[in-house]
């Protein structure tokens, strides 16, 4: 136990004490915040997502079962970067008993770099049955620059 003192901020040791089912004297060396980082990466891992290429656009599917159109955050960075976040919360049932609680509840985010070709001004978000689908548009791409024509003056000189 003496190994873990000033251990307690260490991710890597959230995370074996996470993965393991330590006594409860090694629970409370592991700090409260550790834990929440390791809860909020695995929510991030955790939420599948399917990234497609159509004509013109990137389509990203993202499964989101249980959530609410209140709970879900679609926004794009500065950096190009569209971030997809919220909370699935749980309805309170105080006559209920869990025999299992499998289903993810919580924080729950995605982030997705976009290329230098999208359009951030049209960007949509769809969700149905469980699923969000955000499209992000793409510019076209640029007109090739046509080449300037130079009068070829007959006699005189260039300079003036």
């Amino acid at each position: 136990m003496e190994f873990m003192m000033g251990m307690e901020n260490d991710p890597l040791i959230a995370t074996i004490h996470h993965l393991m089912d330590f006594p409860e004297e090694v629970e409370k060396v592991v700090s409260t915040p550790a834990r929440a980082y390791v809860r909020d990466r695995k929510a991030m891992a955790s939420t599948p997502a399917d990234v497609k290429e159509v004509p013109g656009a990137l389509v990203f599917e993202i499964d989101m079962p249980g959530a609410k159109t209140g709970e879900i955050k679609v926004q794009v960075e500065d950096d190009h970067t569209l971030v997809v976040s919220g909370e699935r919360r749980r309805a309170e049932d105080k006559e209920a008993k869990y025999q299992r609680m499998e289903r993810r509840m919580g924080k729950f985010m995605r982030k997705f770099p976009l290329p230098e070709d999208a359009n951030l001004e049209a960007i949509t978000a769809c969700f149905q049955e469980g699923v969000l689908t955000v499209r992000v548009e793409k510019k076209p791409p640029p007109e090739p620059k046509k080449a300037k024509t130079i009068e070829v003056k007959v006699g005189g000189s260039s300079e003036g």
